[in-house]
């Protein structure tokens, strides 16, 4: 059985236990305090899209191009990131690309054409690609050093802090132009990393005593059948990432431009998603004990599918919001168990694989809509993340053998 699967408890006595207890407890307070910051910037950008939108006069097509710089941003640095944790250590990158992120939310708000939008959310992209793969390096080593599965825990605060950040921005969105509200966002940003950052800066990544360590991890990576299975569940990763990262850009969009909602009942939208999203990972456990892991992702695929198709074809503003909840509701634990089956079967290398593939549908999933939408209609290119969803649950079901955590 895995080692994330196995520890429960930190290990009790020994010369500093209680120092080195402490010591964990603070990373892993800053460590969530990073996550919450990165799903705070995160959505305070994208309720302002529409705005940001209007302001740079571009068309769908247009936007989603100009979106794409986030992700070609991402994908170039994720490549990146792994190899500057190991020089440099993932919590110093951590503070680094948070600095880069609370300092490069406040530049879209700053273009007038759909070009320079497009060139500083390649900076945006990078910034928030960096820290994404630096934050999980270093939420990985603090569980393995803790014993105890809390990974959980850190993207409910990812998710609580995008519903905060998109409630404020809902609230703001009527009466606060772009720009003063995302120079408030960089304010926030760097206020909060310098106050988080000091406890990570002052303390290197936990190392797991070495006979923890998983004996086989590089037989399993190397194992054609391992690599096979860890990329069935980098897709349904990928295939529910991309979900909420449509919904994340064209969510608000959808409920201004096709429902005509006001701005700060538009900008809601996504707090809704994210607060139905948070709610289902802080009961995450609870759901993976009832049901299994199997079940979970199946029901979960399903519930976000239907719900999806509520939210892009339905004709009023408050079934919409509906739509939209249901679809939190049931993609919320499905990145983290496909992540966890990933790294059953091959490790620490399959839960990297399985993250990147899901981030990447987070990042390429607004794009793509921008594409589909100047192609079709918005609630025509929103149909494509029920689709995914009910794919995910399928594949879920099709690999529920694989990856299955093997008795003590």
């Amino acid at each position: 059985m895995p080692l994330l699967n196995k520890v429960r408890t930190v290990v009790p006595g020994g010369s500093g236990g209680d120092t080195a207890t402490h010591s964990l407890s603070r990373l892993r307070f800053a460590l969530t305090l990073f996550f919450a910051l990165d799903g705070f910037l995160f959505a305070g950008w994208v309720v302002r899209i529409p705005a940001v939108k209007q302001q740079t006069g571009a068309s769908a097509g247009d936007l989603g191009l100009a979106l794409l710089g986030v992700s070609a941003g991402a994908v170039i640095t994720m490549t990146l990131t792994g190899r500057l944790c190991r020089r440099y250590g993932s919590h110093a990158v951590t503070v680094a690309t948070a600095v880069l992120l609370s300092l490069s939310v406040a530049l879209p708000a700053l273009t007038r054409s759909p070009l320079a939008l497009g060139l500083v959310l390649l900076v945006f992209g990078a910034a928030y690609g960096g820290i994404n793969v630096a934050m999980n390096s270093a939420a990985v080593d603090l569980v393995t050093a803790l014993r105890r599965p809390v990974m959980p825990s850190f993207h409910a605060a990812f998710s609580l802090g995008g519903m905060i950040g998109a409630g404020l921005g809902g609230l703001l969105a009527g009466g606060l132009s772009p720009t003063a509200h995302l120079l408030g966002l960089t304010v926030v940003g760097l206020a909060l990393t310098a106050v988080a950052g000091p406890v990570l800066l002052r303390h290197p990544s936990p190392a797991p005593p070495e006979s923890l360590a998983p004996v086989r991890d590089k037989e399993r990576v190397t194992s054609g059948g391992a690599r096979r299975t860890v990329l069935v569940f980098g897709v349904i990763a990928l295939c529910t990432a991309y979900g909420e990262g449509a919904l994340a850009d064209w969510g608000a969009l959808h409920l201004e431009q096709d429902l005509d909602a006001h701005p700060g009942v538009a900008a809601a939208g996504y707090s809704v998603f994210a607060l139905t999203m948070t709610a289902g990972r802080l009961s995450g456990t609870a759901l993976l004990e009832r049901l299994g892991q199997t079940r979970t992702l199946v029901l979960g695929g399903a519930t976000a599918s239907a719900g999806m198709l509520l939210g892009a074809l339905a004709p009023t503003v408050w079934a919409t919001l509906l739509g939209f909840a249901i679809t939190g509701l049931g993609l919320a634990n499905i990145f983290p168990v496909a992540v966890a089956r990933a790294g059953a079967v091959a490790g620490p290398g399959g839960v990297a694989t399985a993250s990147t593939l899901g981030y990447g549908g987070m990042l390429l999933g607004p794009p793509s809509i921008g594409f589909l939408a100047d192609w079709f209609s918005l609630p025509v290119a929103l149909t494509t993340v029920a689709a995914l969803a009910a794919g995910a649950a399928a594949m879920g079901y099709w690999a529920r053998n694989a990856g299955a955590p093997r008795a003590n």
